[in-house]
């Protein structure tokens, strides 16, 4: 490639997106008002790298007035931002966390006449905070975003998700429906899906949930760690969108080698677009959508295997030059 990508992953201290990134030779900087713990979900182990980490509000990265790492070295920024993956925090705006709004002996009463839950008085909030937050990521002046988070509220106090996606789709053996709003990017396809949806744990009123979701609560000591380990991206999640974004932000670029675009063929993009449906949100406004197209949830499977043949192609020719 001709140049290195610049990537921020806002709200990221597991630094699971930015080692995705920067395997593949990238600027990728993770962002957190919580020191980086570099923790490799479903492990015990620990390789943070404070010197690709932002120890403070994201604000002033994008605007660039603060760009001390956690180590306290100043990251050296050429350019813009060529993508932002934001993942804001999500207790206050997740489904689940709904029965905590309102005063459970009001459960039978209009929304407008139930009195705050008595835990939680300041709950809602707490989540307008959040709603503003998630709005402020995704109206951020860059070239091209993505935001995650569960299946919540933000469907309708902004707009549905262009995609919704699961571990397993990727080859995790773990299920968590997990929710994309994009710009300027294709929806992710599924690589190397495995048919292991991942161990569920059935309680006695028949209600089930995800192993892995249930282990929060006996492996970690508090909800803040709870929060982190069920707010971790799955490794192969984060593979997937370094690799895939990777490779058609540099065609979009045109900052591929010859050798490069040789492998992948001149006509990438618009089998890719073909698959996805070709439109993609571009405003940078988030009250104003320019371009409106409901992405495919299935793709054609011919064009899948094309496309996944000629990016593998493509990673496997970098692994071997970064040896």
């Amino acid at each position: 490639m001709k140049r290195k990508l610049n990537i921020l992953i806002a709200c990221e201290e597991s630094q699971t997106c930015c080692r995705a990134f920067r395997k593949l030779g990238h600027n990728a900087y993770s962002c957190d008002l919580f020191q980086c713990s570099g923790t490799i979900f479903g492990t015990d182990i620990e390789d943070p790298h404070p010197e690709w980490h932002f120890n403070h509000d994201v604000t002033t990265v994008l605007n660039k007035t603060d760009l001390t790492l956690q180590n306290g070295e100043l990251a050296i920024i050429d350019g813009d931002w060529d993508l932002m993956i934001g993942h804001p925090p999500c207790t206050y705006l997740a489904v689940s966390g709904a029965q905590w709004y309102y005063h459970p002996d009001d459960k039978d009463l209009p929304i407008e006449k139930r009195r705050p839950h008595p835990r939680y008085p300041h709950r809602a909030q707490d989540r307008e905070d959040g709603v503003k937050f998630f709005l402020f990521l995704a109206g951020a002046n860059v070239k091209r975003i993505a935001i995650e988070n569960p299946v919540g509220i933000m469907s309708t106090r902004w707009r549905k998700p262009d995609q919704s996606i699961q571990p397993y789709m990727f080859g995790d053996p773990y299920s968590k429906n997990t929710c994309l709003w994009i710009k300027n990017l294709r929806p992710l396809h599924p690589s190397k899906e495995t048919k292991d949806h991942g161990e569920r744990i059935v309680f006695g009123s028949g209600k089930s949930q995800p192993k892995w979701y249930s282990d929060g609560f006996t492996k970690t000591k508090n909800a803040v760690e709870r929060q982190k380990w069920r707010s971790k991206t799955f490794p192969n999640i984060a593979r997937a969108i370094a690799e895939q974004w990777t490779i058609q932000i540099a065609a979009e670029e045109n900052i591929l080698d010859d050798k490069e675009w040789e492998i992948l063929g001149k006509d990438y993009l618009n089998v890719l677009d073909k698959m996805t449906g070709g439109i993609r949100y571009t405003s940078v406004k988030v009250d104003k959508l320019i371009e409106k197209k409901k992405y495919p949830t299935h793709f054609d499977d011919e064009l899948l295997h094309q496309i996944e043949k000629r990016e593998q192609a493509l990673i496997n020719y970098w692994n071997n030059k970064n040896k």
